[in-house]
């Protein structure tokens, strides 16, 4: 894999629950270590992480996960910029997908980058009206 890409929170979690498509994400973060790819995620799909962890499991164990994500070789992007904030509120108005997805694509359209997910129940349909690239895991 070559390129640019931007995570979407149910990829990682493929990946952290061994999941179809884990192999996908595993090595995309070792092509990541050898800075052959860019991997970037916004903190709110971090945010969606940590909580299915917490939810799952507890505060102990959601606190060790994260802290196990940060050394990853992602950039994680803490703000929202204007531009991303415009278009993650156009795919959340025309498309009524979550904040989260919608700030996940918004970063990927912003960035020119290639989206990695599994969630095809709610990108399916934008995949072929937008000019928005998917690296779908399964």
């Amino acid at each position: 894999m070559k390129g640019i890409y931007v995570l979407d929170a149910c990829a990682l979690i493929a990946l952290l629950r061994n999941e179809p498509g884990a192999d996908i994400i595993e090595q995309l973060i070792k092509d990541a270590f050898g800075r052959e790819v860019k991997i970037y995620m916004n903190k709110v799909n971090l945010l969606e992480i940590y909580y299915d962890a917490y939810r799952s499991y507890d505060g102990k164990t959601a606190d060790r996960l994260l802290a196990n994500i940060i050394r990853l070789p992602i950039e994680f992007r803490a703000d929202i910029s204007d531009e991303v904030m415009r278009e993650a509120g156009r795919l959340k108005a025309i498309y009524r997908i979550s904040l989260a997805d919608s700030v996940a694509l918004a970063e990927a359209s912003v960035l020119k980058a290639s989206l990695l997910t599994a969630d095809h129940h709610e990108f399916d349909v934008i995949e072929k009206s937008e000019q928005i690239s998917f690296c779908w895991i399964r």
